[in-house]
């Protein structure tokens, strides 16, 4: 309807919406209005080697970690994809406060990450423990804030899983069948 009474009045067509270039800090990605503008995938692989690479001989790492989402956590400026396990994303139910109930357990602690060969999505898989020992990946199972991924896991943590656990967290059990796309 807009551009109908706009190109009524002035006879031409509107001009398009101003859109900012605003790059992304983590992902090595642009966006451009609603678009993502992905960089050289040479450079995408070359990063991706070169993490694999410093992980080579150094397979734990250890420190306090910042929480980016319910299996997603930060130590020493290296994100870390927590093996296993599928959360849901912060913009699904429950996504929030998976990521809470992560921050609660990890808060104030030196927290050991196993990393495992594997990356995903330019982070490094890692079974991640709390200074106690406990698996990071199996209480939030357990909590019925995340599920089991057995393709990735072999079922490692299917036995903790409470009843129902996979209805309420639908999106996620819905990613791993192959409904939705990986966000």
């Amino acid at each position: 309807m807009f551009r109908k009474i706009y190109r009524f009045l002035f006879g031409t067509r509107p001009p398009p919406p101003k859109r900012s270039y605003l790059p992304e800090r983590s992902s090595g990605k642009a966006r451009l209005g609603g678009a993502v503008i992905h960089p050289n995938p040479s450079s995408l692989k070359a990063k991706h080697t070169a993490t694999q690479k410093r992980f080579a001989g150094n397979k734990v790492l250890k420190g306090k970690c910042h929480v980016i989402d319910g299996d997603t956590i930060v130590i020493n400026k290296t994100h870390i994809r927590i093996a296993g396990i599928d959360a849901p994303e912060l913009d699904h139910p429950f996504g929030i406060k998976s990521k809470w109930a992560v921050i609660h357990m990890c808060k104030g602690k030196v927290i050991t990450a196993k990393i495992c060969d594997e990356m995903s999505y330019n982070r490094v898989v890692g079974v991640c423990y709390l200074p106690d020992g406990r698996d990071i990946a199996a209480e939030l199972v357990k909590q019925g804030l995340a599920v089991d991924w057995p393709k990735y896991s072999g079922g490692r943590y299917s036995h903790l899983e409470p009843p129902d656990t996979r209805k309420k967290l639908w999106r996620a059990a819905a990613r791993q069948k192959g409904y939705f796309k990986p966000d």
